[in-house]
């Protein structure tokens, strides 16, 4: 595991992955004894971002799936004090039962309480990752236990600590019934059937591994907030596949090579900026991650509203992605590259971007991005502009937007520009992403 530009050394103050201004400012507080909760999340996430680069079994669904366990656990120890005024979500998510409780006759320090989740949720959840991972993670747990530690009794510390660690239990016994708990060759099933019709999706890749495609029963896991069963965000193909040159479907193809031909810089920068590809970056769901807590970062949200965000921005991209994968297997559709080459004849004709090794329809970016453009909406309203920087320390421009629903289109758009989706593929997962996350917008999270 490199970690690379984003590694920062860790001293006695310092906090890995911090910009040096939000560690001043945190190292600054803990000295005082004041580290407040907000920056033990904050500092635990940075942490998480960087574990979902180099952790090889975190494909984009399984990153989704981190993100919202590891969402609801800070949520559920942020609402467990009055003083947040959040609504626990027991009983609002599928098969989530109220965690343990604070005694009320006793007291409770919040930072201890969130480092002791998160400190036993990430290790959970990270438990595969390298050394470089291992080592990191247990300079954190000591780094920010020192600092929670300052101006706090030692029975209230270990009585918090313990708190956290309990609800963390708590999440991660739920987690285990959802049906993503174990992945099992990268995800990639050792059988898988043959195509049985020319529509359907064959592999891409010449690497072995690739043969099958990834994670094909990650439809079936239990949905977080919206409805269990078939998903109520499913999507049907309204353009069908036809081999005919004047068909709407052979249309849909010779589009994505008018586009490759004639890209410009921008479409091309676009591609590359929404990309996220597993080990090179921390992924499409932790690219928006990245969107939101930046936006915390400048605005120093309080911790009800970090635990808000983390939960709900979480939840809603880990059922995107369960949407997502259940029509790609339902309708199993071959990609833009297999048909350009078998159907059109321009045999050497290549993408702008690698294709994923799983069918095409829909976009699991659009489904996951049209989720998440909708709950931030919901929270910081429309027209809400922000800087998206998540790919600075890849060399890549800083990109501005004028609202969530801008950059979602945008990283759609993105896979059209790389030649590994048709337009309806890009439009339809939009769609199903808005679906999705308006289950998640419903969720009651205030008092």
């Amino acid at each position: 595991m490199k970690l690379g530009r984003r590694q920062v050394t860790l001293g006695l103050m310092s906090l890995p992955f911090a910009s040096p201004r939000q560690a001043l400012a945190q190292t600054a507080a803990a000295q005082s004894g004041l580290l407040p909760p907000e920056a033990v999340l904050s500092q635990w996430y940075r942490l998480v971002l960087e574990l979902v680069r180099h952790t090889a079994t975190y494909s984009p669904p399984v990153a989704s799936r981190a993100f919202a366990y590891l969402g609801i656990t800070a949520y559920e120890v942020a609402a467990s004090s009055p003083a947040t005024g959040l609504r626990s979500l027991a009983g609002q998510l599928h098969g989530l039962t109220p965690p343990p409780a604070c005694d009320p006759a006793l007291s409770y320090a919040m930072p201890a309480m969130l480092h002791g989740a998160m400190a036993a949720a990430v290790m959970a959840f990270f438990g595969n990752t390298g050394p470089t991972g291992q080592r990191a993670m247990a300079a954190m747990d000591r780094i920010l236990g020192e600092q929670v530690a300052k101006d706090t009794d030692p029975a209230t510390l270990a009585r918090s600590r313990d708190q956290g660690a309990a609800v963390a239990q708590h999440m991660l016994d739920w987690s285990l019934g959802d049906g993503g708990a174990t992945v099992v060759n990268m995800g990639f099933p050792y059988d898988y059937p043959p195509p049985q019709s020319a529509a359907d999706w064959v592999p891409t890749s010449l690497i072995a591994v690739q043969q099958t495609p990834l994670l094909p029963d990650w439809g079936r896991n239990r949905p977080f907030a919206m409805p269990a069963g078939q998903p109520a965000c499913g999507l049907t193909l309204t353009i069908p596949y036809s081999a005919e040159p004047e068909s709407a479907f052979y249309q849909q193809a010779a589009e994505v090579v008018a586009i490759k031909a004639a890209l410009t810089d921008e479409q091309k920068l676009i591609a590359r900026f929404w990309s996220d590809d597993p080990m090179l970056s921390p992924t499409p769901p932790g690219h928006w991650i990245s969107i939101a807590m930046a936006i915390l970062d400048r605005d120093a949200a309080d911790l009800a509203t970090w635990a808000d965000v983390l939960a709900r921005l979480g939840i809603t991209i880990a059922d995107a992605f369960i949407a997502c994968w259940q029509t790609k297997y339902d309708v199993n559709l071959l990609r833009p590259v297999t048909y350009i080459r078998q159907v059109m004849g321009e045999t050497k004709w290549e993408p702008l971007l690698n294709t994923p090794p799983f069918p095409e329809f829909p976009s699991g970016h659009s489904s996951q991005s049209g989720a998440a453009a909708a709950v931030l909406t919901a929270i910081w309203g429309e027209g809400f502009a922000f800087d998206d920087a998540t790919h600075a320390d890849d060399g890549l421009p800083v990109r501005h937007f004028p609202s969530f629903a801008a950059a979602a289109e945008e990283a759609a758009l993105s896979r059209l520009y790389g030649g590994i989706h048709f337009r309806e593929g890009v439009e339809a997962g939009l769609a199903q992403g808005r679906c999705v996350g308006a289950y998640t917008v419903a969720l009651q999270t205030r008092v």
